[in-house]
């Protein structure tokens, strides 16, 4: 079933232009679909004649169309690329598991189904019968059979691992805390397994708080970033309303001003991108270490858990993301206020033309010039 999905989309999701999987699919005006950046380097091309055709069914357009993002092909190709990642995941899986041999069958030996962590062997279903019908065998664990439990036996002392070394931060078995790991703290791995659980759940618990903060801090810095965004736009257009009617000297203190709301601009959008790709950075390590603690959490084996949950212990520090301290419009006084400095400039360079003209006929001409 995951060969067929492979297929289909590799079929009916694959760009003409570079003959993959479509990349971020545009859909142009003919209603062909390619990667955006496959027909953007196409179109390129023909950007000084500004003829711009399909490269497939060859449909010329008189300007360069929009490049409008398809979804549903977008969500369909996602969707697959899942459910053939998770089926290969299940495919590596399920070759790990070999069905074991039992252990008391001569001859024609019958596959195993159950494994007694007591007697440390592997049983069919008829040789597993004593373990359901004798007292003696009652208090027996019995787990599923798999070539899993060959590594979870100790292989100097031929018993099971169940005892967890602290100092050594390994699982061994009953005789080693006798002899090699002798004065050192130890516990049943049972019970190190329930307490470390208990860790990672608490830690994922925490990390997906992060991640809604993040989020939501996402939301947050978009809407400011617009806001920022309406505000240094209708600050250049009031400036610009202002200064139509001034002289050329004055024209230069207007570009003065405007570079300065163009100069604050980009030094907050790029604060705004910094603190962007900071947040998504965090956000892509605590969404795969959050996967990472899901995925030792399913398992059910008590010993590979302590063996993985050994590697994962070493957790990135977060800080806790509360709020988003982004306001740029706090600094729009300064550019208002260098808007009404040029108005002001304005009016004090008429008053004082005029008062300093010795005739009617200079005062006309300083009147015509600034009114």
């Amino acid at each position: 079933m995951a060969e067929a999905a492979k297929s289909f989309y590799v079929d009916h999701f694959c760009c003409p232009v570079c003959l993959e999987v479509l990349k971020d699919p545009v859909t142009i005006p003919c209603g062909h679909t390619y990667c955006m950046d496959c027909i953007s380097n196409v179109w390129a091309d023909v950007d000084q004649n500004g003829v711009y055709s399909c490269p497939q069914c060859r449909e010329a357009f008189s300007s360069k169309p929009a490049l409008n993002k398809n979804i549903i092909f977008a969500e369909m190709i996602e969707k697959l690329k899942i459910t053939s990642d998770q089926t290969t995941h299940e495919k590596q899986y399920s070759s790990e598991v070999v069905n074991l041999e039992c252990d008391s069958c001569t001859g024609t030996k019958n596959p195993a189904v159950k494994f007694c962590l007591q007697c440390l062997a592997s049983f069919c279903e008829l040789h597993l019968q004593p373990h359901f019908e004798s007292p003696a065998f009652m208090k027996h664990t019995l787990v599923q059979a798999s070539s899993q439990m060959q590594k979870n036996i100790c292989q100097h002392h031929v018993r099971l691992l169940d005892i967890y070394c602290h100092d050594d931060h390994q699982c061994i078995c009953y005789m080693c805390m006798l002899d090699s790991h002798k004065d050192h703290k130890t516990s049943s791995v049972e019970s190190e397994r329930i307490k470390n659980q208990k860790t990672l759940e608490g830690t994922k618990t925490q990390w997906q708080q992060m991640i809604d903060q993040r989020e939501e801090g996402l939301q947050e810095l978009s809407r400011a970033v617009t806001s920022f965004k309406s505000f240094t736009q209708a600050a250049e257009d009031d400036t610009e309303r202002i200064l139509t009617e001034l002289m050329s000297f004055i024209k230069e203190r207007f570009s003065k001003v405007k570079e300065l709301i163009k100069t604050h601009e980009r030094r907050e959008l790029s604060r705004a991108d910094e603190l962007r790709f900071r947040i998504n950075q965090e956000l892509t390590d605590l969404r795969t270490n959050t996967a990472g603690i899901e995925e030792l959490l399913a398992t059910t084996d008590d010993i590979v858990f302590m063996r993985k949950y050994n590697l994962l212990q070493a957790f990135p520090a977060y800080k806790d993301l509360s709020s988003i301290t982004y306001h740029p419009c706090e600094s729009s006084g300064t550019i208002s206020l260098s808007a009404q400095g040029v108005c002001i400039l304005y009016l004090f360079s008429y008053e004082h033309l005029c008062c300093a003209a010795s005739r009617a006929e200079d005062q006309r001409r300083f009147s015509a010039l600034f009114l």
